[in-house]
């Protein structure tokens, strides 16, 4: 069935190949960004999927921007996926107040801030499925990103709680944990940095974005209606929990 689907940070990485498996699966698919207009032009023109642009760490931003999206693909959005990330990388004794509040807000202030435009409707229909994309590094901590480390696992707590306030309306609640991603942004890291990287990873390679976006699409079908409040960890063994 073909429902409709909004992804947050869906123009690049991760997010991207998760708009375009979801299409793939029959779904009516619009991406939100915040940065990179080129991207998401290149991206738009690429695959035919509506971009928007809005900060979803704003709250009065994600109403405005959930209407336009509802406006346009014609009716309510079925499936969310909060993938939109940042990371502000320091120790904690050198970050600055600011840094600790961007990464908070961005990535997970912006699931409350989308799920709470999006829920009511959800429970009106009796039907969801909400996919928050996590981190290895919110299940087992990372060195310098104590703010990064707190929002990811700040979302799995927040997964949880909404599946259970929420199972009985039909709506599912679940996390993926990805661990390190062949995405541009870790392809920039230097082969000596990377050689260790891959050391820690017992099948001896990167993920691709294409095996996360699986996973999110099959959380989003009907098929996983009988899956709720869980987190499944994409990492190759890295992190065993």
């Amino acid at each position: 069935m073909s429902r409709n689907a909004v992804v947050t940070g869906g123009t690049r990485g991760i997010g991207a190949a998760i708009a375009r498996q979801l299409q793939a699966a029959g779904n009516a698919v619009a991406v939100v960004y915040h940065g990179n207009d080129a991207a998401a032009e290149a991206f738009r023109k690429d695959c035919g999927i509506p971009v928007y642009k809005w900060n979803v760490a704003d709250f009065a931003s994600c109403e405005s921007g959930v209407a336009a999206v509802q406006r346009d693909l014609g009716g309510p959005i079925d499936v969310l996926v909060n993938n939109a990330g940042i990371t502000r990388d320091v120790v904690l004794h050198k970050m600055t107040a600011e840094q600790w509040r961007e990464v908070i807000d961005t990535d997970l202030t912006s699931c409350f801030n989308m799920c709470r435009v999006l829920v009511p409707s959800m429970r009106e229909r009796s039907f969801g499925r909400i996919i928050n994309v996590a981190s290895i590094n919110g299940q087992k901590g990372q060195f310098g990103q104590a703010n990064y480390a707190a929002a990811k696992a700040g979302m799995l707590g927040f997964t949880k709680a909404l599946a259970l306030e929420s199972a009985a309306k039909g709506i599912t609640v679940n996390a993926v944990a990805p661990g390190y991603i062949g995405t541009d942004m870790v392809a920039a890291v230097p082969k000596d940095s990377m050689a260790r990287i891959l050391a820690q990873i017992p099948v001896g390679r990167l993920g691709q974005p294409e095996e996360i976006a699986r996973i999110v699409a099959f959380l989003a079908s009907d098929a996983a209606g009988f899956i709720t409040g869980s987190t499944l960890s994409a990492n190759g063994g890295q992190y065993m929990i």
